[in-house]
């Protein structure tokens, strides 16, 4: 059913949000796709969605990504049906809000395994595939919360801080390859992740200010073959990442902790 000229792409957290609408950009653009994310319902809803508008493979592995064992399992998956992968996107993580000492500690080792460990097992795990193709990519989908310091959501942030600085490194290691990295970093985005991280807060800013998943996605799939080395979406995001840069500190994570509080 696929196009045979083209490699597969792989995504993470690809049964909704950002992940699905990725799915759809690249689907569009007549990639056969590997999906992989937790849901075994949403992922064959989206397999089957994507192969009858688009006309091309998609197939999916429902797999608990923050589990130990997983990027291993995705990688022998690949390997175990000789798929030809040219395009990675480790865009599957979650927020956990509230204060740090008042959170689930396994909550939080749960979330840095999928947000940190993942996107460098799968890098590492998939660089020797990706090699094998003329032109490969690699996409890493931050947030605009990599670029400071944000009380109640401390360890996200962090985790975002760590994707950023990672991709930035791995994309100089790898420019005299054929592995293109980018990272790309969006503000509030309309997937559903302030509810799950818990984060009643945000609801009236982030109706304000969410970008749309389809918006962004094509930004980020823009972005990625275009060999950016790092994407901020929307003007208002810019803005915001830049006056982190200028302004002090403790005065931006002040702020953030009035937008974010509790």
């Amino acid at each position: 059913m696929s196009d045979k000229t083209k490699p597969y792409a792989l995504i993470t957290g690809a049964s909704k949000g950002i992940g699905k609408s990725i799915a759809h950009e690249l689907a569009k653009q007549g990639y056969p796709l590997l999906l992989a994310a937790r849901s075994d319902h949403e992922l064959k809803a989206l397999s089957d969605d994507l192969q009858v508008k688009y006309n091309i493979d998609a197939f999916y592995l429902s797999i608990d990504l923050s589990i130990n064992g997983a990027s291993q399992k995705i990688t022998d998956w690949i390997k175990s049906n000789n798929y030809p992968v040219a395009v990675l996107v480790n865009n599957a993580g979650y927020g956990v809000w509230g204060d740090f000492s008042a959170s689930s500690l396994n909550d939080q080792l749960g979330m840095m395994q999928l947000n940190m460990n993942v996107v460098v097992e799968l890098s590492h795990l998939l660089i020797p595939i990706l090699s094998q193709q003329k032109q490969a990519y690699i996409l890493n989908i931050s947030s605009t919360a990599a670029y400071q310091a944000v009380p109640t959501l401390a360890v996200y942030s962090a985790t975002k801080a760590f994707v950023l600085s990672f991709t930035r490194a791995l994309r100089f290691e790898l420019a005299q390859t054929s592995i293109s990295v980018t990272c790309f970093s969006p503000g509030p985005v309309d997937t559903g992740f302030a509810a799950r991280a818990g984060l009643s807060a945000l609801n009236k800013m982030a109706e304000k200010f969410n970008m749309q998943p389809d918006e962004v996605a094509k930004m980020a799939v823009k972005a990625m073959f275009s060999k950016k080395s790092e994407v901020i979406p929307g003007f208002t995001n810019i803005i915001s990442v830049y006056a982190n840069r200028i302004l002090p500190k403790a005065f931006i994570e002040k702020t953030a902790a009035g937008i974010y509080k509790i």
